[in-house]
């Protein structure tokens, strides 16, 4: 990105006191950002990230989720169900056990980001 400053955005310029131009400005569908920000809305909840904490290193069932969560079963239960609707959170079963694990990768993503933001700060 030869003659631009450090740190400036593709679509700025110098003129303009660093206001993008209206074509850098476009947003993304109503949509999509509707959606993310359904996720940001889940993240905000204290226990829901101790569970995606939890299932960020390994698959566990409710009881162990309750267990680190420090909350009970049908708290973890009804946790689970809102981030299995959103599909978010995936489960198996082994016998009469539910196994729960994150359903990809970004969210594990987004929580250790999340983190290291916040020890920044």
């Amino acid at each position: 990105m030869a003659g631009k400053e450090p740190g400036q955005a593709e679509g700025l310029s110098g003129k303009g006191k660093g206001r993008a131009s209206k074509t850098a400005c476009r947003l993304d569908s109503e949509e999509l950002i509707r959606r993310t920000a359904e996720l940001f809305g889940v993240l905000s909840d204290p226990t829901r990230i101790k569970i995606i904490h939890a299932l960020s290193r390994a698959e566990l069932c409710v009881g162990e989720l309750a267990e680190l969560a420090g909350v009970s079963d049908s708290a973890v239960s009804h946790q689970l169900r809102i981030l299995r609707n959103l599909g978010l959170v995936s489960f198996r079963r082994d016998g009469k056990k539910a196994l729960y694990s994150l359903s990809d990768e970004h969210l594990k993503r987004i929580l250790e980001q999340s983190m290291e933001h916040v020890k920044e700060r």
